[in-house]
């Protein structure tokens, strides 16, 4: 970041016991307790043994731990301090770079967190210190920091500390996938860097600001604790206006972002505080009105609206400007930013927990005390060699001459990654373990397993003396091969059994061919009367290749492409129309009634799929395999798509705002028929207008249920990769790679977008956002502007009510965050009142008071913002 920070700072006494901070002085000689803070610090001198203690050239006397520096060596190793942790508790890990010699070459380097690259550390003021701060919650009881991969210079360290947080800070939905880098912190009123409690913020000041304080108590006893005297000072906007520009390094990204406000200026009766936020980049946040004191509850008290996941650039540009009737400028005392960084996988917990075990046994210092962290993330431990899967699996033990002693570990078996093993010039003794699970050393490679010149005893397990596997075994006496005093029994035994087992196979060949000759004419008869219409007792209908061709008169008449394939219109012999989709992929569906999509978690039975009856949801009436043709043939939907009637330009008759209702009714109660009707529920996963089909009269049906996910019984997800389409997509998916019930709400919230405005998902047409459906029309509404959004083809005749009705649910559909998402039977609820109101049903619940309400609902939920009361 090349950011100065006050080095000093602390996190909150309030989130934890201080004897629970670990301070590490890197290359420190010894222990001392800072006099500053009162924090004491340990010497590393006794944590880790590599790399040397280096002093800086001016060091700072103030600061007894940049004083020193840990160097460590220029190669392929990575150098890994442990820190000890609670599992699942939250942790801020800080870790510091002083280099202090501006002689010598400047370092680049990379940190890592266990397997997950934390940060480039790259030097360009030997004077400067670097920090570098990730809020992680910890997978296990420890985690490691490593340095390794110089590129210039060597790697080295300052400090390294770990404060345990309170369990509401940082905390997050996505925790157990991401970690969060800090990556700006900035204190806007402070006028010295030091700070003796508190976060480290950066002191910032700009044209047209004035800073202000008091001494007085501030309540910041919330969810993030930021320091008091971080909240006790703050800048003002002297000009009706706060601007700023940030550089956030490792930019563009997802990020958590914090703005910190308390009231502390004394305002008569009359006066007030609002302003709202200007940031071009989100602008569903511009139009909310923040009044510091009000939303608080009172004054000398902390507000901390957020942003929980959002997507900034690398200059991060916000305004705060002054409403009209506000007699002050904004105020801000501070902001946090923090990247979220996906947590990469460890190698695989069987293959660390025998390495560690062969650890314990060895002699050799480095085994012993050097190999530390992963062992083949972001480097290899030398002795071992890894796969490239996720997470990695160690396919080479080399122990040579490591003198590791004991008996060899029987977790060894886990190992089944495991392509060569050697174990010769050690101290190991006792048997060798059983070896079976290691089909890669036993079958597959022709490797040397090498345990020569030990003291091992006992026989050798015979599925080590199989197959290709090279064994060498010279130097230990007490092993013996028990299989070789056995060959020849076994080979008379064997060539008798063989002998009789011929002679049976003969004797059943002869009966078998008899019985058939006799069968073979009545089989033929019955299995031609059977294969054009048998339903099985699975009730799953299978079609024969012929029938079909002769229903599509040889696929004549292609009426479209489906998500597998072409589309032929078909008619079956009692006059009933079909659409039959010819999968282009022949894989996608396999014999045994089974249908296997690449798209799929899980294969889905075609005879559970033909059970699935609802008046909203497109039949499945049958299936093809044979011939090398895998084929779906579905009820024909004589009035195509939903998205053919409301984007297709060449379609003359637009659909009037009533009919659209009608089929965001039916389409609806089809969808939550899949995710309450259905033991187990199924997950839709590709909700789109182009999936909605329309009958002879004009109703809709959900298509492609038959490609959907299927969930277990005590499941509310499925781990999926996605078939959904862009624009439709759950942004939630990107995070966590999992499709649940409230994903394919945002989906439907999206088709509920096209109906009220009649734009795609999705325009290259359009610039800035909205290019985006979602983003476009929030930042409509959140004007109040929902005449804007409605398709001009429905917008005379629509009653405005009716259609803030339903642009009031999708965009409670579209919510970033899916636990604010509504059930597909609220949805539904909300489709039957737009509808009464366009009917002019005395029944509905509208009215002006409940427009209006819903209206604020909407603009103040984007914040969390408790604002006053909204007029037209």
């Amino acid at each position: 970041m090349g950011l100065i920070f006050c080095l000093l700072a602390l996190v909150p006494y309030v989130m934890c016991q201080v004897t629970e901070f670990i301070s590490i002085d890197c290359g420190g000689s010894s222990n001392y307790t800072d006099l500053n803070t009162g924090l004491p610090w340990i010497s590393d001198s006794g944590i880790i043994s590599s790399g040397q203690s280096a002093e800086l050239e001016d060091p700072e006397a103030s600061l007894p731990q940049y004083r020193k520096r840990r160097d460590f060596p220029v190669d392929d190793k990575k150098y890994c301090y442990t820190l000890r942790t609670q599992e699942r508790r939250r942790y801020l890990v800080r870790a510091t770079f002083l280099y202090g010699n501006s002689k010598s070459t400047f370092p680049k380097f990379q940190v890592y967190l266990d397997a997950t690259k934390w940060s480039t550390v790259s030097i360009t003021n030997a004077s400067e210190v670097h920090v570098e701060e990730m809020i992680i919650r910890a997978q296990s009881n420890s985690v490691d920091v490593c340095l390794c991969q110089a590129t210039t210079g060597s790697p080295f360290i300052s400090t390294l500390e770990l404060r345990p947080l309170n369990q509401s800070m940082y905390a997050t939905e996505f925790e157990d996938e991401f970690y969060l880098k800090v990556a700006a912190r900035v204190n806007f009123g402070a006028t010295i860097l030091i700070l003796k409690e508190g976060k480290n913020f950066l002191v910032g000041v700009a044209p047209g600001t004035e800073r202000v304080n008091t001494t007085k108590y501030i309540n910041t006893n919330a969810k993030e604790h930021p320091p008091l005297k971080v909240m006790q000072t703050a800048v003002v906007g002297t000009k009706g206006n706060l601007t700023y520009r940030l550089n956030l390094e490792d930019f563009p990204a997802s990020a958590r972002g914090y703005a910190y406000f308390a009231e502390i200026e004394e305002f008569e009766t009359s006066e007030s505080r609002k302003f709202t936020i200007a940031q071009p980049e989100i602008p569903d946040y511009n139009t909310a009105v923040i009044n510091i004191a009000e939303n608080a509850h009172r004054s000398y008290t902390l507000y901390e609206p957020s942003f929980k996941n959002v997507t900034l650039d690398f200059v991060l540009s916000f305004s705060f400007v002054k409403t009209p009737d506000s007699t002050h400028g904004p105020l801000l005392n501070a902001i946090e930013i923090s990247k979220y960084v996906p947590i990469a996988k460890k190698t695989d917990v069987r293959d660390v927990n025998t390495l560690n075990s062969l650890r314990g046994k060895s002699m050799d210092s480095y085994m012993k005390d050097e190999a530390r962290g992963d062992p083949c993330v972001p480097t290899p431990w030398d002795w071992v060699n890894c796969s490239t899967s996720i997470p990695p699996r160690i396919t080479k033990i080399a122990l040579s001459g490591r003198n590791v002693e004991g008996e060899i570990p029987p977790d060894l078996n886990n190992m089944d990654g495991l392509i060569e093993l050697w174990l010769n010039g050690s101290s190991f003794e006792g048997p060798i373990p059983d070896m079976t699970n290691l089909i890669n050393l036993q079958i597959l490679n022709n490797k040397l397993t090498d345990v020569d010149n030990n003291s091992l005893t006992g026989d050798i397990p015979s599925t080590l003396l199989k197959g290709k596997l090279i064994l060498s075994y010279e130097g230990n006496p007490g092993l013996r091969d028990s299989t070789k005093h056995k060959r020849y029994r076994r080979m008379i035994v064997g060539v008798s059994i063989g002998l009789l087992a011929i002679l049976l196979l003969l004797f059943l060949g002869t009966f078998y061919i008899l019985y058939h000759l006799q069968k073979r004419g009545g089989s033929r008869i019955m299995e031609k009367n059977e294969s054009r219409n048998r339903i099985d007792e699975e009730v799953s209908y299978h079609i024969t290749f012929a029938d079909i061709e002769e229903f599509t008169k040889s696929f004549s008449k292609q009426i479209g492409k489906g998500s597998f394939g072409p589309v032929y219109f078909g008619e079956m012999k009692d006059g009933k129309d079909l659409a039959v989709e010819v999968m282009a992929d022949s894989s996608i569906m396999e014999t045994d009634n089974l249908l296997l999509s690449k798209y799929s978690c899980k294969p889905l039975q075609v005879a559970r799929l033909s059970r699935i009856h609802h008046r909203n949801l497109v039949s499945l009436i049958g299936y093809c395999k044979e011939s090398h043709q895998s084929m779906l043939v579905y009820e024909y939907m004589h009035n195509g798509t939903l998205r053919d009637h409301i984007h297709d330009s060449s379609n003359q008759k637009s659909l009037d705002w009533l009919s659209r209702l009608q089929i965001a009714e039916d389409a609806a109660k089809g969808l939550e028929y899949l995710h309450s009707g259905c033991n187990p529920s199924i997950i839709h996963g590709d909700v789109k207008t182009s999936n909605i089909l329309l009958d002879i009269n004009m109703r809709a049906k959900l298509s492609h249920s038959g490609l959907s996910r299927q969930t277990e019984d005590d499941q509310t997800h499925v781990s999926s990769l996605a078939q959904g389409t862009v624009g439709y997509l759950d942004p939630g998916y990107y995070a966590n790679k999992k499709l649940t019930k409230r994903s394919d709400v945002y989906s439907f919230g999206v088709v509920l977008l096209e109906l009220v405005s009649g734009r795609k998902p999705v325009s290259t047409e359009d610039s800035g956002t909205d290019w985006n459906i979602v983003h476009w029309a929030r930042s409509m509404i959140c004007k109040r502007d929902v005449k804007s959004i409605v398709d001009p083809s429905v917008a005379e005749k629509a009653k405005i009510e009716s259609v803030w009705r339903i642009a009031e649910v999708a965009i409670q559909c579209v919510e970033q965050r899916s636990s604010s998402r509504p059930r597909m039977q609220d949805i539904i609820l909300a489709i039957q009142d737009a509808i009464k109101i366009e009917k002019g049903s005395d029944e509905t619940v509208s009215g002006n008071a409940k427009s209006q309400s819903s209206r604020r609902t909407l603009l103040t939920s984007f914040l969390d913002i408790e604002s006053p009361e909204l007029s037209d």
